[in-house]
């Protein structure tokens, strides 16, 4: 059996699983689609490998400063600092602290010891954090506005600001996705569990040979899968809580 690598062969083989082309699975093909996409905003929001951490440059603009946000990506879910915007403790010239230490104190890196530069550009970032801090940022990922609560007037028009943030893996650029175990199963669960919903329509209905249709019991049945599939998400492919706008 070929491994799906595309959004068609995933969609033929989460029905296959189903019982097609031996059993006619009673769904329609749009409900199908809306399953996937409803599956992989689920994977993307709480699978580990549904985002990854990135950094992104955005090139600031007037608009930017007199709007006082710049605007993100769409495939941008969260957004969680940006780098240092303007004069820093820490600037990389030749007066700024760390090459003064280095200039100073470590003549040789082979001879010297680490541990005084270390403590020393441990104490610098002390002291910026508390006398400059970071930047408050604001964003909602419907929005995919980046709100910065800054002065503006430290932005330059021309230069870029970089800001970590996490970008959903697109299966359409990043054809493994569809192979992901958990995903093939939890959309085959939802279909399932569509398929018992259209099914219940005709509970009570004999059918020649006294068939009778059970879609409560399709249904059910499915309830139960997706609730032990989104807790073993939770339990097991879920990366620790951490603070994240978006």
């Amino acid at each position: 059996m070929a491994v799906p690598t595309s959004r068609s062969t995933f969609k033929e083989y989460c029905l296959r699983k189903l019982g097609k082309p031996v059993i006619e699975i009673n769904v329609d093909d749009d409900q199908v689609e809306d399953r996937i996409d409803e599956s992989l905003r689920y994977y993307w929001d709480y699978h580990f490998d549904g985002a990854e951490r990135l950094y992104y440059p955005h090139l600031i603009t007037s608009q930017n400063i007199t709007n006082k946000y710049i605007t993100l990506p769409q495939n941008i879910i969260g957004a969680v600092k940006i780098f240092p915007v303007g004069q820093s403790l820490n600037t990389m010239n030749l007066f700024n602290l760390r090459y003064q230490i280095a200039l100073n104190d470590l003549y040789s890196l082979t001879t010297q010891s680490m541990v005084p530069y270390v403590m020393a550009m441990q104490h610098i970032q002390f002291m910026e954090e508390i006398l400059v801090g970071q930047k408050p940022i604001r964003y909602n990922r419907h929005k995919n506005q980046l709100h910065i609560d800054m002065d503006w007037g430290q932005a330059v028009e021309g230069q870029y600001l970089v800001v970590e943030a996490y970008e959903i893996v697109d299966p359409d650029t990043y054809t493994d996705v569809w192979a992901d175990r958990w995903l093939a199963l939890y959309t085959t669960a939802q279909i399932k569990y569509q398929w018992g919903s259209n099914l219940t329509k005709f509970s009570g209905m004999v059918l020649p040979g006294g068939v009778q249709f059970n879609g409560e019991k399709i249904q059910d049945d499915a309830k139960a899968e997706i609730e032990s599939l989104e807790q073993e998400m939770m339990t097991s492919y879920t990366l620790p809580a951490f603070h994240m706008e978006g």
